[in-house]
């Protein structure tokens, strides 16, 4: 039988939500980074189909946590920049891996998605949406 207490469960939730969310930005660096270098990333099957995996896992927990912990987004300030800095960070991402899209854009995109994503990272850690120089 399952156990329903919340301490239990939270702290394994968030755990898996910060796992899954190293990893995930792990394989974009992995990716862009070969994209930028002209590398045929996409000839390797786990690459193109580990960060799909990982994503829905890490989206999953977020989900989770919201609702055990009650926090949702446009509710909390913080929890909304997250959101809104990661449509950002999927949008430059995207434009980081495309194809027929010149280095100098892809390049351009990749930077900036990985400063967005630090960015998330920060305000994850400092529960501050100008993360706490404010």
């Amino acid at each position: 039988m399952g156990r329903t207490d919340r301490t239990v469960d939270y702290p394994f939730l968030r755990h898996l939500h910060m796992s899954c969310a190293a990893l995930s930005i792990a394989l974009f660096v992995v990716r862009g980074s070969c994209q930028t270098a002209g590398w045929p990333w996409r000839r390797w099957r786990w690459l193109r189909i580990a960060p799909h995996l990982v994503d829905t896992v890490l989206l999953g927990a977020a989900i989770s946590l919201a609702w055990w912990s009650q926090q949702y987004p446009f509710a909390q300030n913080w929890l909304s920049a997250k959101v809104v800095a990661l449509l950002m960070y999927i949008g430059l991402g995207s434009l980081a891996l495309r194809t027929g899209v010149s280095r100098a854009v892809q390049c351009s995109a990749f930077l900036g998605a990985l400063l967005t994503v630090a960015y998330i990272v920060g305000v994850a850690l400092t529960r501050s949406a100008s993360l706490g120089l404010i």
